[in-house]
C-alpha cells in the first residue's frame, strides 16, 4: 500500500482484514479485497500483544488457520486469479517480513505447485 500502483501489478489484491487507515479506495487501486484470507481477529490480537516474541507461534497458528474451509476457499479464489495473470498482494503492514504476508505467499506457492502436479 506504500508503493503506487503500476500497470505491471496485474490484479491488486488487498490481504489485510481492515481497510488501511487514511487510504482512499482510489489511491489504493485495489481490485479485490480478500479479508477471508487474513489471520483471524483473535490471532491478530494475540500476536500484536508481543510481536517480537510471538512471531514463530503466529506463523504456526496462521498456517493452521489457512487449512480451515473459509481460508481454503479464499486461497482457491487467489489461485484462480493467479491462473489468469499477474497478481500483486497488497498490504498496509509496515513490517511485511514479520507479518502474515510471507506465510500467505509461501502457502500460495505450495498450493500452486500442488495444483500444477494435478
Amino acid at each position: 500500500m506504500h508503493e503506487p500502483a503500476e500497470p505491471s501489478d496485474g490484479t491488486r489484491v488487498l490481504v489485510d482484514r481492515l481497510w488501511p487507515r487514511g487510504v482512499s479506495k482510489e489511491r489504493a487501486a485495489v481490485d479485490v479485497w480478500l479479508k477471508e484470507i487474513t489471520p483471524s481477529t483473535e490471532l491478530r490480537d494475540w500476536y500484536h500483544q508481543d510481536p517480537s516474541d510471538r512471531y514463530d507461534g503466529f506463523t504456526e497458528r496462521y498456517r493452521t488457520e489457512l487449512g480451515d474451509p473459509a481460508h481454503t476457499a479464499a486461497a482457491g479464489e487467489l489461485l484462480d486469479l493467479m491462473g489468469q495473470g499477474t497478481v500483486t498482494l497488497i498490504t498496509a503492514v509496515k513490517e511485511v517480513d514479520h507479518s502474515h504476508v510471507p506465510v500467505l505467499a509461501d502457502h500460495l506457492r505450495y498450493l500452486r505447485s500442488q495444483r500444477e502436479r494435478g
